[in-house]
């Protein structure tokens, strides 16, 4: 088991377009539909293994593209501080003082590595200024719980290695 690191910033706009962040229907849609629907099923089937907009689903992230990894750790704990160092990292743009509380931050890193540690994964999000927003998760691999069938995104070809600790970018 191991655990691969996602962040995603943008705006806020683009983030609610949440069509693009969830997979289209298994089904495509039956013969005699409406040709708007058709091509809007298309557009989503194609668009959203590629698109670098979070899933709605945690572990869909590990069909997105090998380069979209920003770290891979065999340890929870690891995966969890880079959580961490990422929070620590953008809290002093977080819209919600709330959010920015180094308290809760910490409990939210300390219940992440509690998380990864059982196998689950895990998601934060957060409303940035301007409106913008951050999406972080680390999601366990090998197999992933929730969605088993899903492969490990290392199997997958990239022109850029994954990132980690040591080589972010």
């Amino acid at each position: 088991m191991h655990h691969h690191g996602y962040l995603w910033t943008g705006p806020k706009d683009r983030f609610d377009k949440e069509a693009l962040r969830r997979p289209p229907h298994p089904e495509p849609p039956p013969a005699g539909s409406k040709p708007e629907l058709i091509q809007r099923y298309r557009e989503i089937a194609a668009e959203f293994p590629t698109t670098d907009l979070p899933p709605l689903e945690t572990a869909y992230w590990l069909i997105k593209p090998r380069a979209l990894v920003r770290g891979t750790w065999d340890e929870a704990k690891e995966a969890a501080a880079w959580l961490g160092e990422r929070l620590a990292a953008y809290a002093p743009r977080f819209a919600s003082a709330r959010d920015r509380d180094i308290t809760r931050l910490a409990g939210l890193v300390d219940a992440a590595a509690g998380e990864l540690g059982s196998g689950a994964d895990v998601s934060y999000g957060f409303y940035l200024e301007r409106p913008s927003c951050l999406s972080l998760a680390a999601v366990t691999c090998s197999p992933n719980r929730s969605r088993p069938e899903l492969s490990c995104p290392a199997g997958q070809p990239s022109a850029t290695p994954p990132r980690n600790a040591e080589n972010p970018r």
